[in-house]
């Protein structure tokens, strides 16, 4: 299995640049659904920003699907971003346009210029968030639940090697929280698309279990080898 992410002896630093992780190593695999899980403040979200260059990597070596972290420049930085999909909690959805003028904004904004391409991958997401029937809808017409769907729908329109989730369902009662993990999963199992996913919902570790690394004192913990059924 190749690895989509890898990180050697890096240092992770916030934005004002003090370090919360450091001398850490981590890799992921195609494919592989990951958890990440840790004490507020630990440096979660920290983790996440450098895998997806909103933070710079200043020490150690960083790959994330074929891109070198510390080669990362405002010039290059969006072909990186056309590797990744990114879920937050918020949903962060464009509140004045439907669920299609969301999709298609991303793919104008990622280089996609078909428009016929563009209405085939839309159409193609929203069959796969199970969101057909909500293409016109707007953002304030739907549920939680619902717009975190078309997160996630907007998430792969690029079809990611790799899908960066933070907190995706803090924000969801724990049935709808249920559900966005198992499309999440279904989806990433038929995408062949890695998952690192940051919780701090220890019930869906239970529900859904899956490797889980574990922030502990400005450490990573690998928990591994817990299979997903």
């Amino acid at each position: 299995m190749s690895h989509i992410v890898k990180l050697s002896n890096a240092d992770i630093r916030q934005q004002d640049g003090n370090v919360v992780l450091e001398n850490i190593n981590l890799t992921i695999g195609e494919g592989e659904f990951t958890y990440l899980i840790g004490k507020t403040g630990s440096g979660k979200t920290s983790l996440l920003k450098t895998l997806y260059g909103a933070l710079p990597l200043t020490k150690g070596f960083g790959e994330v699907a074929g891109y070198d972290l510390r080669s990362l420049h405002r010039n290059n930085m969006h072909l990186l971003r056309r590797k990744l999909g990114i879920v937050f909690q918020d949903f962060n959805l464009l509140t004045d346009r439907n669920v299609e003028e969301n999709l298609l904004f991303v793919l104008r904004a990622t280089g996609w210029t078909d428009a016929g391409l563009m209405n085939q991958r839309v159409t193609e997401v929203l069959e796969g968030t199970g969101l057909p029937a909500k293409r016109y809808a707007m953002p304030y017409e739907l549920s939680g639940g619902e717009q975190q769907r078309v997160v996630i729908a907007r998430a792969l329109l690029n079809k990611p090697a790799l899908l960066i989730a933070d907190e995706p369902t803090g924000n969801l009662d724990p049935e709808t929280s249920d559900d966005v993990l198992v499309l999440m999963r279904n989806l990433a199992r038929q995408n062949h698309t890695a998952v690192f996913c940051a919780t701090h919902d220890y019930r869906i570790l239970q529900n859904f279990p899956a490797r889980i690394i574990r922030i502990q004192h400005g450490k990573l913990i690998d928990d591994e080898g817990v299979a997903i059924k």
